[in-house]
């Protein structure tokens, strides 16, 4: 059975935990007080879920990967600004090998599905 909606997607489902868990550390303690830290984070992680739905969107499997590839550079940027928040006391040591993980799961299930469209073919072109 093919997949219907985004939301259905492990790669989508992965990397919108990844937001969530982003937003959740950044809504309080001192990395709610960095304010641009806290921007520029949660901008990077709200990249990744909305560059593989808008992808999904897409006609064409080539399409869809284009946009699969910045939602993996957005889920690279999210775990480097990982990195500086445990080098900034932000997150504590289980925190951020939580977040890290999760991360991580995200970017493997993004290349998965970037192997799987590169060996598809796009459709004809729609008629109307």
């Amino acid at each position: 059975m093919g997949v219907s909606r985004f939301e259905d997607l492990e790669v989508w489902q992965l990397a919108d935990a990844v937001e969530k868990e982003v937003l959740a550390f950044t809504a309080t303690g001192p990395a709610s007080r960095d304010f641009a830290y806290r921007d520029q984070i949660r901008d990077s992680a709200r990249s990744a879920p909305a560059n593989i739905a808008e992808g999904f969107g897409r006609y064409y499997p080539k399409e869809f990967l284009r946009f699969l590839r910045i939602a993996c550079g957005s889920l690279n940027e999210t775990k480097s600004y990982l990195h500086e928040a445990h080098n900034r006391r932000f997150l504590d040591l289980s925190q951020y090998e939580a977040i890290v993980r999760l991360t991580r799961r995200a970017i493997a299930a993004n290349e998965r599905l970037q192997t799987y469209l590169q060996n598809c073919k796009d459709p004809p072109p729609r008629r109307t």
